[in-house]
């Protein structure tokens, strides 16, 4: 339950910040323009807090925190007196207009480029994205890639980290093939470009990374299964288990690496397993009862509350991903155009089908990532508000009515035609459009519903 709120608070924050931004776009821009600007809300239904400035514009923060708006003066809405119409939104140039509508997923871009300009000048512990095991006859191993080598860039785009290589991949949905540029672990120095042929790649974000698609994992230290930790009262102490302990066997079969441990307790809930291991040189057997642990979706697998030792991470594979000041600026510019650009080619191959609509994801999703980046720290939870951000603002610039993407069409449509868009023709416009919104919307829910 604390989990589920700490969710939740996680999300409130971050889309009331995210919220904040864009509506402050349009707000701004419109103030600029000589717009009269009669609420600026963020949130929607009963006020909690409410304020008249002189400008005599009312600042409210409203109890449902899942959106926000601008009420600008608009004789097409509003009695607008003669004196004041030099000041409502409609009376505007089409540039104008334009303007004001465009300032809320630019101020979102804007964010992004803040937020991640903060994050490469605090910096962030990270490790080289150097691959540790590829799978046999994978699309991977097919394609030439091998435990050591070290990936720089994925079709052409630096990537220095493992969540650069996951993003870059990932965009990679519905293509034909992808280029790794990956540096030798045998030719220190020396770079290779390995052509991976993706006709076969069945890739589902819902329940696994590209990588593993892909048939490789990232390089982990190695993994020893002498325990150094011990859970008081866990199935482990229950069993006798002591911290040094070294597992030698389990229901007669070597132990070879940890990854069998984990899956004989967890394949073994509420059963049996004989163990065997060595302890002070010599070998003792023990009987480990899984304790069952129930998942999100029903699933009972063993919990024994026991750690293994890990080895130490090579010192040449770790580093600071961090910039100067200056420097972070053009990083934080290149992050936020990439994103940008993968964020375009998936709602381009979402609607040409390329990516199904079990791909998209709904506000649990949004949620679960805020707590999640959150629990890791403030420069994490950075990283993620630019990422959300960039997709608020994308996902405003869709050419539907009720989106700002919808009142630019119009727009355009109007600096065609000389005249503004009926609006019969633009009442419909909204309808069809809520429709699109809404049944998208549903679609992430459910999906979001299907993935607990």
């Amino acid at each position: 339950m604390s989990g589920i709120i700490w969710n939740l608070v996680s999300f409130v924050v971050a889309l009331g910040i995210l919220v904040t931004v864009h509506e402050f776009g349009h707000f701004w821009v419109a103030r600029r323009c000589g717009i009269k600007v009669e609420t600026f809300s963020i949130g929607f239904g009963k006020a909690l807090w409410k304020k008249v400035g002189k400008d005599g514009t009312v600042y409210t923060i409203a109890m449902i925190p899942l959106g926000g708006y601008v009420k600008m003066l608009d004789s097409r809405v509003d009695t607008v007196s003669q004196e004041q119409r030099h000041q409502a939104f409609d009376h505007k140039s089409l540039w104008q207009r334009v303007a004001v509508v465009s300032a809320g997923p630019m101020f979102n871009f804007l964010f992004a480029i803040f937020a991640y300009w903060l994050v490469f000048t605090l910096g962030t512990p990270t490790v080289k994205p150097v691959v540790g095991s590829v799978e046999q006859h994978s699309i991977a191993a097919q394609g030439g890639l091998k435990s050591g080598m070290q990936i720089t860039s994925v079709s052409g785009v630096s990537t220095p980290d493992w969540q650069s290589v996951n993003m870059q991949l990932a965009s990679h949905i519905g293509d034909k093939q992808l280029t790794l540029t990956v540096a030798s672990p045998n030719d220190i120095g020396m770079k290779e470009i390995k052509t991976f042929n993706l006709s076969s790649w069945n890739f589902k974000p819902d329940s696994e990374s590209a990588m593993g698609a892909l048939g490789f994992k990232p390089y982990r230290p190695s993994i020893s299964p002498t325990l150094v930790n011990i859970s008081a009262n866990g199935a482990g102490a229950q069993a006798g288990l002591q911290v040094g302990d070294t597992l030698a066997s389990i229901n007669g079969v070597k132990v070879t690496d940890w990854q069998q441990v984990v899956n004989s307790i967890k394949s073994h809930p509420n059963k049996p397993l004989k163990l065997t291991v060595i302890r002070n040189g010599s070998l003792l057997p023990l009987t480990l009862v899984p304790e069952p642990k129930k998942l999100s979706k029903g699933q009972v697998i063993g919990f024994a509350g026991i750690a293994p030792k890990v080895a130490q991470w090579p010192e040449n594979y770790r580093f600071d991903l961090q910039y100067g000041v200056i420097e972070s600026v053009g990083k934080a510019i290149d992050k936020t155009g990439q994103v940008i650009h993968l964020t375009g080619s998936m709602l381009k191959k979402l609607v040409v089908g390329d990516v199904g609509l079990n791909n998209l994801s709904g506000p649990i999703s949004i949620a679960k990532g805020a707590g999640a980046t959150a629990d890791y720290g403030f420069v994490y939870f950075l990283g993620f508000l630019a990422l959300i951000s960039i997709n608020l603002g994308i996902i405003n610039l869709v050419p539907l009515p009720m989106l700002d993407g919808g009142h630019l069409l119009f727009f355009a449509i109007e600096a065609i035609i000389r005249r503004p868009v009926p609006e019969k023709v633009q009442e419909m416009g909204y309808r069809i459009g809520g429709a699109i919104i809404f049944s998208l919307m549903a679609v992430a829910i459910f999906n979001d519903f299907t993935r607990l």
